[in-house]
């Protein structure tokens, strides 16, 4: 049976990331987003549907909210142990009846069991999100130079945090997940072991220095072996769009990893973000994981 909650309770939580974690361990890819995770147990838009089975959580689903133009996003996590019993299934049209219409459900991976469940669902593809990778170890980086009219500096503190805020809104504003962050999506971030405001770049123009430029919020995997840097975050304001910024700030954090030790990184993008996918394909970067969003067929 699912049941529906808007918070879970910490036990209840705590055998959802055992769910989350066995499902890692099998699939070789995470079943839910890092912001699913964060939502466990945390007071939030989220919707929770848990699926009992036999006295145990059989599967998981999370669900965000439609917000403006967006729809909900839903993302399903189904134990190993109780596989092949149509809890899949189950739990993806759960989670995108209680999303509303037009809403989508994540299969990260696009493994074959998605595909199934989408196929018996008849659901179609409405994103496809690339995860590209690129080696540091074995490659050279272009020197990093930064234009007369910019300095690159890194994360002063929680007195950036307003200005990191509008940015990030500003140029994905476009965006299902990445768009409309608030205070409480940078301080769950800060909070996380991996944070270091070493890797969290800033420009910014010399003769307007509190105003931000662009960003690049770079992050480590060091719970994978070999350790792996990420592009976790570039984002540029739209008004200081056709400087060179991307590139400039992304670059940054590609050298920051590699002094760091680092042998590759990676990022995600969509695929249909023409402009995002040929600054990286530039600098090195290839395709190297594909996750799909399916809909409900109009």
């Amino acid at each position: 049976m699912i049941s529906y909650t808007d918070r879970l309770p910490f036990e209840t939580a705590e055998q959802v990331r055992g769910v989350l974690e066995r499902a890692t361990a099998a699939d070789g890819v995470a079943p839910v987003s890092e912001q699913a995770v964060l939502s466990l147990g945390a007071d939030g838009p989220a919707l929770h549907l848990v699926e009992q089975w036999d006295d145990a959580i059989g599967g998981y689903a999370n669900v965000t909210p439609a917000h403006g133009e967006h729809p909900a996003m839903a993302e399903v996590a189904v134990d190993p142990r109780f596989r092949k019993q149509g809890l899949g299934a189950g739990l993806v049209a759960g989670a995108l009846s209680a999303g509303g219409p037009g809403a989508r459900v994540w299969a990260h991976g696009n493994l074959p069991a998605a595909q199934a469940v989408a196929k018996r669902l008849g659901l179609v593809v409405a994103r496809e999100l690339w995860q590209m990778r690129r080696d540091l170890a074995n490659t050279e980086l272009p020197e990093l130079v930064v234009p007369e009219g910019l300095a690159l500096r890194t994360y002063a503190g929680p007195s950036d945090d307003a200005e990191i805020l509008r940015v990030n809104n500003a140029a994905f504003s476009w965006h299902p997940e990445q768009g409309g962050w608030t205070e409480r999506d940078i301080d769950a971030r800060r909070g996380e072991s991996w944070f270091d405001p070493a890797g969290l770049f800033i420009a910014v123009d010399p003769a307007d220095p509190e105003r931000i430029l662009g960003f690049h919020w770079t992050k480590v995997h060091s719970d994978e072996t070999p350790a792996i840097g990420e592009v976790y975050v570039v984002g540029v304001d739209p008004a200081a769009q056709g400087r060179g910024l991307g590139r400039l700030l992304t670059l940054a954090g590609l050298h920051h990893l590699r002094e760091r030790g680092l042998g590759a990184v990676l990022l995600y993008t969509e695929a249909d973000n023409t402009a995002a996918v040929n600054t990286y394909t530039k600098l090195g970067f290839a395709p190297a994981h594909i996750d799909v969003a399916y809909t409900t067929a109009s």
